[in-house]
Formats: structure tokens, sequence, C-alpha cells
């Protein structure tokens, strides 16, 4: 954790919590939220509807969670580290935590279901500050960015995570499923995430020696029972063959000429002359 990363960090978390409370308190950061709302953004620029529909998916967990994933699944089969899984992981968990916490504990309405003008809307069951959509383009594709391997790619990584963020959560304002405020909270929540990452580097470290130790025991696990079966095929349900003790070798059995030979050999000289 660098000192210009500090720094972010407290900076961060400082807009964080301005932005909380100047809507826990209705300022004009609310006042500013129903006026976009009254605009309507949507039917000022109704051509633009049809292509926002899809682009906002982008900010989706769910299908930005598997593209992201089948990209760092192969980069950690290329590089044989599950780090970068690891990472995504440990992204998306503390992101569903922090904002999910914060999303039930204030309860607030989006636009479409406000009951009241120029109210927050607060502790009313909602589930829309900060916004998750803007809170997850961040994480998910700012995580491309972090595991960056050279200075240029997370330059450009960094660039592409950031555009894509910034349009996922003014697309939610164009749709009047957020208000800006939702929004400003969203961004600050998850470059909170991809800030606090470092610190969690160590638990990731051991997170994955756990993992590769207990792959490496199956393996010779696995490696020492194929080494036990049998050579020979056995048919289902047949007996199981078995190579047979050795057994004390036969004595060579002899011809009838050679019985002959020896026989002759071992009569006295005398019953051989008078044959």
């Amino acid at each position: 954790m660098t000192r210009t990363r500090l720094a972010l960090f407290g900076g961060t978390s400082a807009f964080y919590l301005i932005v909380v409370v100047a809507v826990l308190l209705s300022t004009w950061l609310v006042t500013l939220d129903w006026k976009i709302m009254l605009f309507r953004p949507y039917q000022q620029w109704p051509e633009l509807h049809a292509f926002l529909d899809y682009y906002v998916v982008l900010g989706q967990r769910g299908p930005t969670a598997v593209m992201v994933a089948a990209w760092l699944g192969w980069r950690s089969w290329r590089q044989h580290t599950l780090r970068p899984l690891l990472s995504l992981g440990a992204a998306l968990l503390l992101l569903n935590v922090t904002v999910g916490a914060v999303k039930l504990g204030l309860g607030r309405l989006g636009p479409h279901y406000a009951t009241q003008v120029g109210s927050a809307e607060l502790f009313a069951g909602g589930d829309i500050f900060p916004s998750g959509h803007t809170a997850n383009a961040v994480v998910t594709w700012g995580i491309l960015a972090y595991l960056a391997t050279t200075p240029r790619a997370r330059r450009y990584l960094s660039a592409l995570s950031a555009v894509v963020a910034l349009g996922v959560g003014l697309t939610t304002v164009y749709l009047g499923t957020h208000w800006l405020s939702d929004v400003l909270l969203g961004w600050a929540a998850g470059l909170l995430i991809l800030l606090a990452l470092p610190w969690c580097e160590p638990v990731i470290a051991v997170v994955e020696a756990w993992i590769l130790d207990r792959r490496d025991r199956i393996g010779e696990r696995l490696r020492a029972r194929r080494r036990l079966v049998p050579s020979l095929p056995v048919a289902s349900g047949g007996p199981r063959l078995f190579p047979a003790p050795a057994a004390a070798e036969e004595p060579a059995r002899e011809t009838v000429g050679a019985a002959a030979s020896r026989a002759r050999a071992a009569r006295p000289s005398s019953d051989r002359l008078t044959a």
C-alpha cells in the first residue's frame, strides 16, 4: 500500500461520508436528485433508450462476473497461479458485504417509487443507495487494471474501466432507476474496494497456498491408488488373477536312453565283461 494509494483511499472515504451525510440531511444534493428525476432524461432523448438498455448490462453483477472470471481463469491457467481469480473473488465478496449492508441499512427508494417530492426517501424499505450497478462496474472492470502486469496495460485498462463505470452510472440516471447521489456513492464504494485490495493480498496468498497444497495431496493419493491396481485385466464379476507363488523346480525327466546308460555305468566291471 503506497502513500499515493493511502491518500486516494482517505480522500475517497471522505467523499463517501460527505455524500451519505448530504443525503441524510436532505441538502442541495437531494434537491438536485429531484430536479434530474423530474426532468426525465429518458423522455428528452428517447432515441438513446434502446442502446442504453443493453449498455447498462455492463454493470450487472452476473454477466460481468462471468465475463471477467473467464478471462482471469485463462490467465490463471497460463501463469500457473490462482491470484487473478482469488483477487476477483475477494473484490466481489467485499462488494457484496459493504454495498449490501449500506443498501439495506439506509433503505432508500428509487425515483420510480418515490412518494414525496423533495424527500430523500430513506428508511422506506428500498435498496438502491449506493448504486449496485455503478459499484459493480467499477470493481469488475477495474480489477483488470489492478491485475495488469505492465504499466502501459494498467493505464489503458484504467481508462477503459473508468469510461465503462462512468457510462453505466449515468445510464442508470438516464433510465430513472437511480438518483444521481446513488451513482456518486456507487463510484466511491467501488473505488474504495479496489484501493483496499492490497490489504487482502496476504490472505489471498495464504488461500492460494492452501488450495495448491490440497491439490498436490489429492494428486499424490490418486497416483498411489493407480499404482496399486493389478496390471492384468479382470473381468467384471470374475475372479481376480494374482501371480502364483514361486514353486520349487521339479527335476528334469530323464529319457529312457539316459537312464540305461547311467545304470550300465554303475554296474561292476565283471558284469560288463560277461554281458
